[in-house]
């Protein structure tokens, strides 16, 4: 369902090569560092430039939010500037950084923060990176519009209201290290120099899930479909039940998690996307192929595409093939697909 993008510090990858890597958003600092972690104004302009949006962070300490309220006031009026001189628009929000294990005891200085931020930005323009736990409380207590979460510290929980997930850290992009994140909203914070999104910028998206069985035959590719739609807005998985998840033409990224039970341990599996031809869906281009491995009893796959498109006349659907010698079956699944036209 995400849309790709990637955060890093020091480092800085080029333009080129993100762009190769598939990233439509970079997640950027805001500090008091002087050393080069912090995003420039040049920077801007050039990711801004290659048509990569921007996310911006501020972090002053990995635990400075656990000083309250004058502390976030105070960070906020830092980071305003600080955006505001890399032509941020004022609308747009600023993510605040709590960067370790905060627990349940530390939210109400962590919610004072929020709060002295929120005196300076708007609480619209709040934003949280944290794990689990911390984004969790903060969105129950409405205290962030923006939540960034970071797989460390959540124990693979996923709080659904977060617009942001890092998902994997240390990687590299031209010999720069970076962490890989995906946005699960249209609207998850991001600009570029002098321009908010809207319209065409802001993608449209489809949500749909199955918790319907369905059998995979051994060494066959099967057209997983999808029984409900959990948004779906202009109506893009028109056949309610059914494969299809978006009609061409249109850009788009696409992620797919399904449950599979009734392979061996050890054996593999197979995920793709394919195009089909409206007229006779027997015809068909695929996508990139993605390998998983079995563990037993149940396997669950996320496969994830950061940029494709599809084109007029035809329509993506998500394959699995399980290369067991024996039936088995996909006990349940959800997709997501962003799409730009």
């Amino acid at each position: 369902m995400a849309v790709f993008g990637v955060d890093y510090a020091w480092g800085r990858p080029g333009t080129d090569a993100l762009r190769r890597a598939g990233a439509k958003f970079a997640c950027r600092y805001l500090s008091h560092d002087t050393t080069g972690k912090n995003l420039t104004r040049a920077e801007a302009e050039e990711l801004s430039g290659a048509g990569i949006w921007l996310v911006v962070v501020w972090e002053s300490g990995a635990s400075r939010a656990l000083d309250g309220r004058d502390a976030g006031k105070a960070d906020a009026e830092d980071a305003a500037a600080q955006a505001a001189s890399l032509g941020m628009p004022s609308d747009r929000p600023i993510y605040f950084a709590v960067d370790f294990d905060a627990s349940a005891a530390q939210q109400s200085a962590i919610n004072a923060y929020l709060d002295g931020a929120a005196s300076v930005l708007g609480r619209d323009r709040v934003g949280l990176y944290a794990g689990y736990g911390p984004i969790d409380r903060a969105f129950d207590a409405g205290k962030i519009a923006y939540g960034w979460q970071t797989y460390a510290w959540s124990d693979g929980r996923w709080d659904s209201r977060a617009q942001l997930q890092q998902y994997s850290n240390d990687h590299e992009i031209n010999g720069v290290g970076v962490d890989y994140d995906r946005a699960m909203d249209s609207d998850y914070g991001q600009w570029r120099v002098g321009v908010s999104p809207e319209g065409d910028d802001m993608p449209e998206y489809v949500s749909v899930g199955t918790e319907t069985a369905q059998e995979l035959a051994p060494k066959a590719w099967t057209n997983v479909s999808w029984h409900i739609d959990y948004s779906d807005t202009l109506h893009q998985h028109n056949d309610e039940g059914g494969p299809s998840v978006l009609n061409g033409s249109a850009r788009y990224a696409l992620s797919a998690a399904v449950q599979i039970s009734g392979v061996p341990a050890g054996t593999l599996i197979q995920a793709r996307v394919v195009e089909v031809e409206d007229a006779d869906t027997s015809k068909f281009e695929a996508g990139p192929v993605q390998d998983f491995v079995s563990v037993g009893e149940e396997t669950n796959i996320l496969y994830g595409l950061a940029a494709d498109t599809v084109r007029d006349d035809h329509r993506v659907r998500f394959q699995v093939v399980q290369h067991g010698d024996a039936a088995a079956t996909l006990t349940g699944g959800s997709a997501k697909v962003f799409f730009w036209r």
